[in-house]
């Protein structure tokens, strides 16, 4: 018992070296010049063009609203930070303190101006509908009543489908809403006629079309602070400078050949901008950013959980087993709340919840710690049965040479078990490497986020998802390919 409670305290000690140590470590080495500018880090999804997105030549991330907040900063005095997550999750990131503003597009409407502090208009736009080409009697909100609207649930478009009696079909973003309108798996979908004539654009596709708009009423986009937030005025002093030197009609112009920093001054005319790609192009200019990411965040993150989870295990499973009702009960308890509660749930708990209580952790630390417990809590049962596979009479022997708790752990019982513990360790190895899809939530971009920036920049779904699915594919196959080596190896410990 004594060697147990050591190694749980080895483990606890292991997750903070893990978590605080290493982003620590990787923070330093990547700390740019000394720069006393006040940080100001910026919500935005990365997924929403021409507003939001990576540019398809460099993956930069770039857009109408990028430019505008970067001219905001320049003549306020501030260092920007970009956080991209999807819409959904970042009006949660702005009050959990994550991020400090949101340049996304955000509609003015009264509920928004009573919780959040909105700055002054920078874009004026429209609400379109958008259907399959050829649909017939959708033309105005009358007509949507009954019929199913692909919508991010959080945006104002989404309400403006709510109130004209439509049902929402849930999405992240506009390209995923036109594919499930193309694909005829939604009625319609309601958003800013510049992204509809962006997206129109882009794809060249005809496959869906503009049936006409969504209400009269003239929307307006503006940045969100925190209520009370002193950035707030600085920033609508800046608009207000872009707007009196011609600096924001400037950036309008160049994407939408017309001024729509300002009320009912012209249509806007997205031709020429970004053009159509072929899906071999797509790509083949996603292919590099995609193995990136694979290499400097899905595999790094997939190891160190791993590694961090399985020490975990360990610490759990020998708590299990053992005689100590409070070592035994805490174990339990552990495995019972990992094992039935979601990974999604884990790690909006570790980011957005644990700040409320003063523990705040950044992105790589939450979604390392997230997935360490969930991965401790499955795999406790794994190494549990594996030590109880081993035949009680080896501890008693080790006893009978004089062998001490630890040293027949590690000398006899941890060899045997290893052998029947490594099939269902590499099956949780290989869908810890899967569940990091999940870590956009977190605002961490690994391969699969990578994937949906080059998707929402081209709508090539099918392709790009492909080729992710046969990155994630090559490394699992590694991953069983060593598994039956160290299966084998691990054979030299059963008598034959």
């Amino acid at each position: 018992m004594r060697h147990a409670f050591r190694l749980l305290v080895l483990s606890v000690a292991g997750l903070f070296v893990g978590l605080i140590v290493l982003p620590a470590g990787a923070a330093n080495a990547v700390a740019p010049a000394k720069d006393d500018r006040p940080v100001v880090r910026v919500g935005t999804e990365g997924t929403y063009p021409p507003f939001s997105f990576h540019d398809q030549n460099t993956n930069k991330l770039t857009g109408f609203d990028i430019e505008v907040i970067k001219a905001v900063a320049k003549k306020a005095g501030w260092r920007l930070q970009f956080v991209e997550t999807t819409f959904d999750a970042i009006f949660t990131a702005l009050e959990a303190k994550r991020i400090d503003v949101i340049a996304n597009q955000v509609t003015l409407n009264p509920e928004r101006k009573a919780k959040y502090g909105l700055g002054t208009t920078y874009t004026y736009s429209h609400g379109v509908i958008v259907v399959k080409t050829g649909t017939k009697g959708i033309k105005t909100l009358k007509d949507i009543k009954g019929k199913t609207a692909a919508e991010s649930t959080t945006t104002s478009w989404a309400d403006v489908a709510r109130k004209a009696g439509a049902k929402i079909q849930a999405v992240e973003g506009f390209s995923q809403a036109a594919q499930l309108v193309q694909q005829g798996r939604a009625d319609l979908l309601i958003n800013d006629n510049i992204a509809a004539l962006d997206y129109l654009n882009t794809t060249g596709s005809k496959k869906v079309e503009i049936a006409g708009n969504a209400g009269s009423a003239v929307s307006e986009q503006v940045l969100a602070f925190r209520k009370g937030d002193p950035r707030l005025a600085e920033s609508n002093k800046a608009l207000a400078e872009l707007k009196a030197d011609g600096t924001l009609k400037k950036i309008s112009e160049k994407y939408f050949k017309a001024d729509v920093s300002v009320p009912n001054n012209g249509k806007a005319d997205l031709s020429g901008g970004r053009k159509a790609r072929s899906d071999s192009q797509v790509v083949k200019d996603a292919a590099g950013p995609m193995l990136k990411k694979l290499l400097v965040a899905t595999i790094p993150i997939t190891i160190i959980s791993f590694a961090i989870g399985l020490v975990l295990a360990v610490a759990a499973a020998l708590g299990r087993i053992s005689g100590d009702r409070i070592f035994s009960g805490i174990a339990r308890v552990y495995i019972s709340i990992i094992r039935g509660t979601p990974l999604l749930v884990q790690l909006f708990i570790v980011f957005y919840g644990l700040p409320e209580i003063g523990v705040k952790l950044s992105p790589w630390t939450s979604a390392i710690l997230a997935l360490s417990l969930n991965v401790g809590g499955y795999a406790a049962e794994v190494v549990r049965s594996a030590i109880l596979s081993v035949p009680k009479g080896q501890f008693e022997a080790a006893s009978t040479v004089g062998m001490g708790y630890w040293q027949t752990l590690r000398r006899i019982v941890f060899p045997q078990a290893a052998r029947t513990a490594v099939p269902p360790l590499s099956n949780t190895l290989i869908s810890l490497l899967k569940d990091t899809s999940l870590l956009a939530v977190v605002t961490v971009t690994e391969l699969t986020r990578q994937a949906q920036f080059a998707a929402a920049n081209s709508s090539a779904y099918l392709p790009l998802y492909a080729l992710a699915a046969f990155y994630y594919w090559v490394v699992c196959f590694g991953l069983s390919s060593v598994q039956g080596r160290l299966e084998t190896r691990l054979n030299r410990f059963v008598a034959s």
